[in-house]
């Protein structure tokens, strides 16, 4: 009696639950599954049976379908090796006529062809114009109509690529991979084996089924590539029954009932696309590249002829630890290099070879036997003077510092092998490294400074040599008697060794010497 009052019980909350609802929620999971499957049961695509849980044909012969149709797409893309190669040839495919013109003037080839036939500051400034006015073609609406058709090209291409085949092996395992001569026959499957690629192509199906016209991207892409993987009136077709399938929910039905989720909704990853700006600033650091390395040429060409008449030789090695080579490999362990080396070793060069020898005569002769006016107009020349010899000696414990067992070369030694794991070691030799360079750059500044200096001092003495009553040294007779030759040829020569290494370091620095 008991155990029929406890059915009527259950019954009784049943009835009241289907009603009011219920607080248990195993019983509302099963509830709206069992509303899910009703829903499924009415649609007009029968591709799942839930009482067995199988996928049955009806699903791998739309898959099929589809495959067959696609397949020239899949191929066409597969052979497409360079995933940045279609985002160029969209881009190409709008560009207008004049933006064409100017892309074919740009090219590396033509900028050093062209290059030739003017100045380079000329040439610089011509490049520079149609670069702007290449970029300037790229208006909103032209970039706006290429993003779109490139995002359209994204979502086609996503869709045509999908694994089909792997797919359906799951229902005929016989099946041959494009080859579509005769129609193959599917077999119902566990939806369990089935579910994730129902997922996958539901997120690729979401993509083509907005409300967009493709008749212009599957022209574009005709135009582009030759031909058209998939004739335009049968993909509208497939994006025709894609819409509806993905109004019905059918596919979201069924990955419901078979991972028993109601709560289940598709994983939707909309297309982003963002080609026109990557395209414009490569563009533009390829342009600037090509139009650097005419710069660079040009200025190891004007280093070089000024090296060959200074020193006879565009090889110098004064310095042994500061040098590019040892910068390079700093470099190459991705630390901070040495910046410049050459400058400073043309200085190092230029104190030994020229200040020790040629200067040293002249300001021998028009510093301590000169009888100057007053002491202090000497003082410019006689401390610019001073300041050279004690740079030599400077720069030479500098590059030795930087030996493996000097002062700094020692801590960069140590530190070298623990930058792999110890970005504080990283951290210190680059702060290393960048004093180093500061210190270069302090040397090369203050000599050629002080060059100038000396090479006004010896302007002016010159032309003061040759007055018939000199102002600045009053003993010029006294002078010339005790040297081998009249001090304004040796002044000439000297001042013309100084305005050479000023240009020679202007080349090589900018105006960073000055």
């Amino acid at each position: 009696m008991a155990k029929a009052k406890s059915s009527g019980g259950n019954f009784i909350q049943k009835i009241l639950a289907s009603i009011l609802g219920s607080d248990d929620p195993e019983y509302e999971k099963k509830r709206r599954l069992k509303a899910i499957a009703k829903r499924l049961s009415k649609s007009h695509y029968h591709f799942y049976k839930p009482s067995s849980g199988e996928i049955l044909p009806s699903f791998p012969k739309l898959l099929y379908e589809i495959y067959k149709a696609v397949s020239p797409a899949q191929v066409l893309f597969q052979n497409i090796k360079n995933p940045n190669a279609m985002k160029t040839a969209v881009i190409d495919h709008f560009l207008s006529d004049t933006q064409r013109k100017i892309e074919e003037e740009l090219t590396q080839e033509a900028i050093a062809e062209k290059s030739k036939t003017m100045p380079l500051r000329q040439f610089s400034a011509f490049v520079q114009q149609r670069l702007e006015a290449f970029i300037d073609g790229f208006t909103d609406e032209r970039t706006a109509v290429i993003e779109r058709r490139y995002k359209e090209l994204q979502a086609f291409k996503d869709f045509c690529s999908y694994d089909y085949y792997f797919t359906l092996k799951k229902f005929n395992a016989s099946l041959t991979e494009r080859d579509f001569s005769v129609p193959p026959q599917f077999e119902k499957t566990d939806g369990k084996y089935i579910v994730d690629d129902i997922k996958d192509f539901t997120t690729l199906m979401w993509n083509i089924t907005d409300n967009i016209d493709w008749a212009p991207m599957i022209k574009m892409l005709k135009d582009i590539r030759g031909v058209e993987p998939v004739p335009i009136g049968v993909w509208k077709k497939i994006t025709a029954k894609m819409q509806h399938i993905q109004a019905t929910g059918i596919f979201d039905m069924t990955v419901q009932l078979i991972t028993q989720d109601p709560d289940y909704t598709p994983s939707v990853s909309p297309i982003s696309v963002n080609i026109v700006e990557p395209f414009i600033n490569k563009f533009k650091i390829e342009t600037t590249a090509a139009l650097k390395k005419l710069e660079s040429a040009e200025t190891n060409s004007k280093v070089n002829e000024l090296l060959v008449k200074l020193f006879n030789t565009t090889s110098l090695s004064y310095l042994k630890n500061y040098t590019s080579e040892n910068g390079s490999l700093l470099e190459k362990k991705k630390l901070a290099g040495y910046l410049y080396c050459d400058a400073l070793n043309y200085v190092k060069g230029f104190l030994i070879e020229f200040v020790k020898k040629d200067i040293r005569e002249y300001c021998d002769l028009v510093l301590v036997r000169g009888a100057w006016v007053s002491t202090p107009v000497s003082m410019p020349m006689s401390n610019a003077y001073n300041d050279l010899l004690s740079s030599s000696e400077a720069i030479t414990s500098f590059d030795d510092g930087l030996a493996d067992d000097g002062e700094v070369g020692i801590k960069i030694k140590t530190l070298l092998p623990r930058t792999q794991h110890a970005p504080d070691a990283a951290a210190i030799i680059n702060r290393l490294v960048g004093e180093s360079n500061a210190q270069a750059k302090t040397y090369i500044v203050k000599a050629t400074r002080n060059l100038i200096t000396i090479g006004k001092m010896i302007k002016w003495l010159i032309d003061d040599e040759k007055k018939k009553s000199p102002e600045v040294i009053t003993n010029w007779k006294e002078i010339e008697r005790v040297s081998d030759k009249p001090p304004y040829e040796i002044g000439a020569a000297v001042y013309q060794k100084i305005y050479m290494f000023a240009l020679l370091m202007q080349t090589c620095m900018g105006g960073a010497a000055q």
